[in-house]
């Protein structure tokens, strides 16, 4: 499996971004693929997570009710819908991709094995 990141930039805080993660090759049905970011001199932290198999989401608190996380039907393809953006949510965002992750371990990132390059989002103030 391999996953392609994109749609990162630069936006004014308040403003919104759509980040989205292409998985090629064999993705099963029990594929749970999550987004995670990594601030500048701050360790990696879990954002969001879709498990495929029963669409379950699960999101940080700092994010919940502001971001998204939704896969195109069909399509190895999961979206992250960023608004009301802060200048804090500024990182490198990677995707990942797991299979038959738990409930449990959505939000640990030894759980997913297939990892994207990274997008950059930086939010101004």
């Amino acid at each position: 499996v391999q996953l392609q990141a994109s749609g990162g930039g630069l936006v004014q805080a308040g403003g919104s971004l759509r980040l989205s993660c292409a998985a090629s090759g064999r993705a099963s049905s029990n594929t749970c693929m999550g987004w995670f970011r990594q601030a500048p001199g701050k360790e990696r932290e879990f954002v969001a997570a879709n498990r495929w198999s029963d669409r379950s989401t699960r999101y940080v608190d700092s994010v919940r009710d502001r971001f998204t996380i939704s896969r195109e039907n069909g399509v190895n393809t999961v979206y992250l819908q960023m608004n009301s953006l802060k200048p804090e949510d500024t990182a490198v965002y990677y995707c990942a991709s797991g299979a038959g992750v738990i409930t449990g371990r959505m939000s640990q990132a030894e759980a997913y094995t297939y990892w994207g390059q990274g997008t950059l989002v930086t939010v101004s103030s």
